[in-house]
């Protein structure tokens, strides 16, 4: 992409050989990534893994014992759960990396004497690279020209404090990573990729490790004392069958068999899945996510702050009225004063990327015969500044006609100009009468300064007032469905702008913010006390003229509040609030790089609708996360007993399980959980609740006990189904038919009823969700083979079974399953929300 803007004549930056010869000797501009083959590393992951390492463990002593075919099954079983692991690691790799991919960042270089706009990667050292303020610096490099240029190097320096740079200072040098804080410079790559400062502080970079999330943590010490049960209980069921027999292999394959019903591997799996691939929905919905981490949040938020302007409103300024203070005369028809128009263009960036400079520029054009920018250069520069904010300009022709320009707030610009009181009064009711109708309003000064020894502050230059000018920017067509939707979802919203009160109550109302009738200012809420700051944030939704201390402080009290805040910016003065919230959401088209850094998502298309979406996406994840988990909670349990209870009892088949029967139930339980449950949709009333704490405990008191209950009455079932069929008189191995069919058809019955706790099974059947008709329809179609097919029947050690006894094993897995049913129509009749 070119831009068409006035570059100096002198820099023509590299041609296409020049840049091809370039990367051939110094390479990309990419960052370290580790050495290590990614099979080596997914192998070492692999061995990590406990489930695996059981299995390796228990095929090894089937070789040992000489059962060649029960070991040559647990190799294969081994094979497909590495697969199924490497399936979900590169579904989860891909993901990821199609998120860095969309989140790669664009530099802008001049090359072949054209500016364009490149990826980041394709920087060369030589390249001539433009930045201005909001840009991350993407290579180390020397300034050859600049404009009211200065730096944050915190990065590298762990200084915080601006430093202002040029072409003939003693250190011309900016660095990859810092950021810029005003002004724009053209500098001459000297360092790419791992030659820059911050390359090579790569390994060390490679080597952070992000903080667990809370949800992280409560899952993490679930398995851990989940599988601390499991190295007891394997211990207990070890030593029972080595003192009964004897026995030292076939103890511990009975211990390793129960170890293996114990252990949870699979939630950290769906873990991990659920959020890459969560992302990844997020992302085609226009929303990327920087750090998976956030979407944990998503679902907790309790608070949005958004600004106005270019979120609520269309971010397209038209000009609707100029106040030309030289005849107290409000202009409002196009034929606008020529010199307001004037100075407020030159007081506006040379290369505009506001929508406002943006017809600044255009109406000057346009009312202008002769165009005067090629003949003036900017000598000096005062950036956006001061509380409330105004910057200035000061240009130069090569005669020496200087020109300075003002603009700012009106209240900014009022208080450098001499004017009479009379005067300040008329000007003032004229600013409301425009803010009243929603516009937004800026003052126009000029000023006169001779030499070159500029004051350190503009607000020290004497300046005369000029006028006002009005833009209307409109709130989006959308908006008032966007927060009524955020309202139905418990969510408050609150407006945090650098515009005025006046103006911004009128969008608000538009808009349909609730109690848009108040506001206060940031320098006024600065002045309170935490506790009095808290109690205004929680009673008004308006906050106007906060700069950037302002917002970070406002963001830190809702915070200290209990609030979970998500707050959306695009300018350099955002980031520290960004930062500071639980979910920083930048702006993808108009928010700055400094923004986009400091945020954990970036909004593609400016959408505030993409957030309701995020949030609905962020509250279905937990939700089936927590399915997941009860799903494993639940079915664990009889696994687990019915391995034990008929060994401790004393009953005639103690045996009734043996490690290939565990680990048929593990593969069909792990893409149930892990997949099935991933892909299944947002429940109806998921947008109609309160969002939930982020301090509460992941699974309840409550639902542990539920999952608990929903074990121990399937193990009910299936261990009656063992002893109907020792009543009757069936051998061990009709017995094993019999209790491993009722506990497979649980299992089927089991994934449908925990798709929802709220609503019936029959009612979430209208959820479509073809993974899992997929894994119902593969797990009969295997147990079929497995009771009709003699070779595999034999292997199992099971039998078929007449349509009888298939009644019998659904009739008992049906009841021992169902029962949810009418617990869950109690809780609708008690109008109990979920």
């Amino acid at each position: 992409m070119a831009y068409q803007i006035n570059l100096p004549e002198h820099i023509k930056g590299l041609d296409d050989i020049a840049v091809a010869a370039s990367r051939q000797q110094y390479g990309s501009n990419t960052t370290p990534v580790p050495d290590e083959n990614p099979v080596v590393q997914v192998l070492k992951e692999l061995l990590q893994e406990p489930m695996l390492i059981l299995l390796i463990a228990v095929t090894v002593i089937y070789f040992i014992m000489g059962e060649w075919g029960e070991a040559y099954f647990m190799l294969a079983a081994i094979a497909l759960v590495s697969g199924i692991s490497v399936y979900q690691d590169s579904r989860s790799r891909k993901a990821l990396e199609a998120l860095e991919k969309m989140n790669e960042p664009l530099s802008k270089v001049i090359r072949n004497g054209v500016l364009k706009s490149i990826p980041t990667i394709d920087i060369v050292t030589g390249d001539m690279l433009l930045i201005t303020e909001g840009n991350t610096i993407n290579a180390d490099g020397v300034i050859v020209h600049s404009n009211d240029f200065s730096v944050n190097e915190s990065a590298l320096t762990g200084e915080a404090y601006t430093v202002f740079k040029q072409a003939d200072n003693e250190d011309n040098n900016v660095y990859s990573g810092t950021l810029v804080v005003s002004g724009l410079a053209i500098i001459e790559v000297k360092n790419v990729g791992a030659g820059t400062k911050l390359g090579q502080l790569g390994e060390a970079i490679l080597n952070i490790k992000e903080e667990a999330t809370p949800l992280q943590l409560q899952i993490q010490q679930f398995v851990k004392w989940m599988a601390v049960a499991g190295i007891i209980v394997f211990l207990a069921i070890w030593l029972f069958n080595y003192i009964r027999s004897g026995s030292i292999m076939n103890s511990l394959l009975k211990g390793l068999t129960l170890a293996m019903s114990i252990l949870p591997e699979e939630i950290p799996v769906a873990f991990t899945t659920f959020m890459a691939l969560g992302s990844r929905r997020l992302m085609q919905l226009g929303i990327i996510v920087k750090k998976i981490r956030t979407v944990e949040a998503l679902g907790s938020a309790t608070i949005i702050c958004t600004d106005k302007t270019g979120t609520i409103t269309e971010n397209k300024m038209s000009l609707q009225a100029v106040y030309n203070a030289a005849d107290n005369t409000l202009y409002e028809t196009d034929n606008w004063p020529a010199n307001i128009i004037a100075m407020a263009m030159w007081a506006s960036e040379p290369v505009p990327f506001d929508p406002m400079e943006k017809t600044l520029h255009r109406l000057y054009e346009n009312s202008n015969t002769t165009d005067e920018r090629t003949q003036y250069n900017m000598i000096h520069e005062y950036p956006l500044d001061g509380k409330p904010p105004m910057m200035t300009h000061i240009y130069e022709d090569n005669a020496g006609h200087r020109m300075i320009a003002a603009k700012g707030t009106p209240e900014a610009i009022l208080t450098v100009c001499a004017l009479k009181e009379e005067d300040k009064t008329r000007i003032m009711q004229q600013l409301n009468a425009l803010a009243e109708k929603g516009y937004r309003v800026l003052g126009v000064a000029a000023s006169s300064f001779t030499g070159t020894d500029f004051p350190a502050t503009q607000q020290e230059l004497p300046f005369a007032f000029i006028g006002l000018i009005a833009f209307y920017d409109p709130p989006k067509a959308h908006i008032k469905a966007v927060f009524r939707q955020f309202y139905k979802a418990g969510i408050v919203i609150k407006i945090i702008t650098g515009d005025n009160s006046v103006t911004t109550k009128a969008i608000a109302a538009e808009a349909g913010l609730a109690h848009a009738d108040a506001a206060i200012d940031g320098e006024a809420l600065m002045q309170m006390s935490t506790t009095d700051m808290q109690q205004q944030l929680q009673k008004v939704n308006i906050f106007t003229r906060m700069f950037p201390e302002a917002k970070l402080a406002a963001i830190n009290a809702l915070k200290a509040d209990s609030e979970v805040v998500a707050m959306t910016g695009d300018g350099v003065n955002d980031g520290p609030a960004l930062k500071a919230a639980h979910i920083g959401i930048a702006m993808g088209r108009k928010g700055t790089e400094i923004a986009k850094q400091a945020a954990a998502l970036i909004l593609v298309n400016d959408d505030l609708s993409a957030m309701v979406d995020a949030v609905a996406m962020g509250r279905r994840i937990y939700t089936n996360i927590k399915k997941a988990v009860q799903y494993i909670i639940s079915i664990h349990i009889p696994i687990m007993l019915t391995v034990s209870l008929p060994l401790f009892l004393g009953w005639i088949y103690p045996n009734i399980f043996t490690p290939v029967h565990v680990i048929f139930l593990e593969i069909i339980m792990g893409p149930t959980c892990s997949i099935v449950y991933e892909n299944e949709p947002m429940e109806r009333n998921a947008m109609q609740v309160p969002p939930r704490p982020i301090s509460q405990t992941f699974l309840s008191f409550r639902e542990m006990n539920i999952s608990i209950l929903q074990g121990l009455v399937i193990t009910a079932g299936v261990l009656t189904a063992y002893q109907w069929s020792v009543v009757n008189g069936y051998n061990e191995v009709a017995t094993r038919s019999m209790v491993f069919t009722t506990l497979v058809l649980a299992n089927i019955f089991l994934t449908l009823v925990n798709r929802s706790f709220y609503y019936s099974f029959i009612h979430s059947m209208r959820n479509r969700n073809k993974l899992m008709v997929g894994v119902i329809c593969t797990t009969l179609f295997l147990l079929a083979a497995m009771l009709y097919i003699s070779p595999i029947a034999s292997f199992f050690s099971i039998a078929p079974l007449d349509l009888q006894e298939l009644l019998v094993c659904a009739g008992i897995s049906a009841v021992s399953v169902l029962w949810f049913e009418i617990w869950k129509m109690i809780k609708r009749s008690k109008k109990i929300t979920p």
